[in-house]
């Protein structure tokens, strides 16, 4: 799997508390938190992620964008790809 990116101006979204939640149930997953994604558009309205360099994840709330990042992690370990 690719590096999830996170928009630290996301944060009062919950994109923080996601970080946390992934890096503790799969440590080997790289995941960065950057200043700014450039989805000024979608980040000022709801809680987003990065997943490689083109796709990004948006979600109402943190409990969903989470749910979309481990559905992506799942994923990408039945098509044999290590997260």
């Amino acid at each position: 799997m690719k590096t999830i990116k996170y928009c630290c101006r996301n944060e009062k979204f919950g994109s923080k508390q996601i970080y946390k939640s992934i890096k503790n149930e799969f440590p080997g997953l790289k995941q960065k938190k950057k200043d700014c994604l450039g989805n000024c558009r979608h980040c000022k309205k709801e809680c987003i992620a990065m997943i490689g360099k083109k796709k990004l994840l948006c979600a109402e709330s943190p409990d969903h964008l989470y749910a979309q990042i481990k559905e992506i992690i799942s994923a990408s370990k039945v098509k044999g790809v290590t997260a």
